[in-house]
This record gives C-alpha cells, sequence and structure tokens, in this order.
C-alpha cells in the first residue's frame, strides 16, 4: 500500500533529511516511525501526502508513484490519505461536529451523507456525545480524538499521523494507540511517528527506526529473517 524505494530528500542548503529509505507497508498494516528529534519522521510522512516531493527515488501509493503525479491530481490524492498532528489544529469558533465535516464539505459530500458519517467517526473515538460542543471545553485527549474523527470521516485507506499522543500522559496514550490499532484492524493502512519508544515496544507492532536520515532498523524485516 506504502512504499519507498531508496529515497532521499534534500532541502536548499544541503541539509538532506532522508537518505536512501526503503520499506514497503501492506495494505491494513500498522507501523511506527520511531527516532530522535530531526531523524527524518516528519519529513517522511511529509512525502506520502505530497506535502513534499522527494530529491531522489520513488514513493508509491497504492498503484500511483507519486513522481509522476501532476499537480492537479494532488487533491485527489490526498483525499485517500487521514493526516492527524500533534496540535490539533482544530478551529476553535466551530462546534465538534463541524470541524470533523470540515473536509467532508470540501470533498462535496451530500449533506445527508455527511452526517452519517461525521457521527459514525465521533462514534469510533466515543466522543458522539460532545458533537455540538466547542474544542476548548474538551481535554487534551478528547480534542486529539476529534482530530482523529476528522482523519477517518472519509474512510481513507491511509491514516497518517506526526506524534499523535506528545502532549499526552501515559494512559491517554495507549487509549489513542488503541484507536489506531483499531483502525488497522478494519483495512486502513496506519503509519505514526512518535518519540514514545516504551509505548511501541509495549504494542508489540512493527517498528522502523530513523537515524540521521537512514533506516537503521525495520522489525518487520528482523522477522522476516
Amino acid at each position: 500500500m506504502i512504499r519507498f524505494e531508496g529515497v532521499a530528500k534534500r532541502y536548499p542548503g544541503g541539509h538532506e533529511a532522508l537518505r536512501q529509505v526503503s520499506f514497503h507497508m501492506r495494505p491494513g498494516e500498522l507501523a511506527f516511525l520511531t527516532g530522535p528529534s530531526g531523524a527524518g519522521k516528519s519529513t517522511l510522512l511529509r512525502l506520502i501526502p505530497l506535502l513534499e516531493r522527494p530529491t531522489r527515488g520513488r514513493v508509491i501509493v497504492g498503484d500511483t508513484e507519486l513522481g509522476r503525479l501532476s499537480r492537479r491530481r494532488i487533491p485527489h490524492l490526498r483525499r485517500g490519505i487521514g493526516m492527524i498532528f500533534q496540535d490539533h489544529r482544530l478551529l476553535t469558533d466551530r462546534t465538534v461536529f463541524d470541524n470533523v465535516a470540515l473536509p467532508l464539505v470540501i470533498a462535496g459530500t451530500p449533506r445527508r451523507e455527511l452526517g452519517r458519517r461525521v457521527r459514525a467517526a465521533l462514534d469510533r473515538v466515543e466522543l458522539l456525545r460532545y458533537e455540538g460542543s466547542y474544542p476548548e471545553t474538551l481535554s487534551s485527549g478528547e480534542q486529539q480524538r476529534v482530530g482523529i474523527a476528522r482523519a477517518v470521516a472519509a474512510r481513507p485507506p491511509v491514516l497518517l499521523a506526526d506524534e499523535p499522543t506528545g502532549n499526552l500522559d501515559p494512559a491517554l496514550s495507549a487509549e489513542i494507540m488503541a484507536l489506531f490499532r483499531r483502525f488497522s484492524e478494519l483495512g486502513v493502512t496506519t503509519l505514526i511517528a512518535t518519540h514514545d519508544v516504551a509505548l511501541v515496544e509495549r504494542l508489540g507492532q512493527r517498528r522502523i527506526s530513523l537515524e540521521q536520515g537512514t533506516v537503521i532498523a525495520d522489525s518487520a524485516l528482523r522477522e522476516a529473517g
């Protein structure tokens, strides 16, 4: 579902954020990107929805090689990718329902279908009772779950998360990660960047470790060997 083949990313000024990165994720697989700050985790995630383009190598999502994708087709690619961030990025002047509905509205989802999808997404993250509330009235963990509901409301086949538990305590972090595992079990290919190595090890899922832009370990390769 996601394939990197010899991918490198060099920024103006010469900084090479990624070097010869190669890995493959199957449909419905859950994997974690780990590594210290500056290792290249966020850059790697940004290549998948074409928020950045690689300098060298190939990135393939589904049957689409992103290097050959024209600018006008990028919005279609992004509609199939849910993105979750550490800082939630919720609109404080809109209700929980409206925040989750926003990407569906942009995609032109019919109103009757929109309501059904938003409520189904909120139900999955156990926040349906808060659909009329405003984000500032919710806890940090609840706000992060709203962000997850917004990312999955359109039923994307790919879900990306960049440090989604960075501001949460261990108990809430475990709850959020359990949500991601549930989406993976439903067939969503899920890739999560996190610095919480201890939590990843407890979950026992695939771990791709980055250091200075290079993959230094991939537990899937160790298990295959």
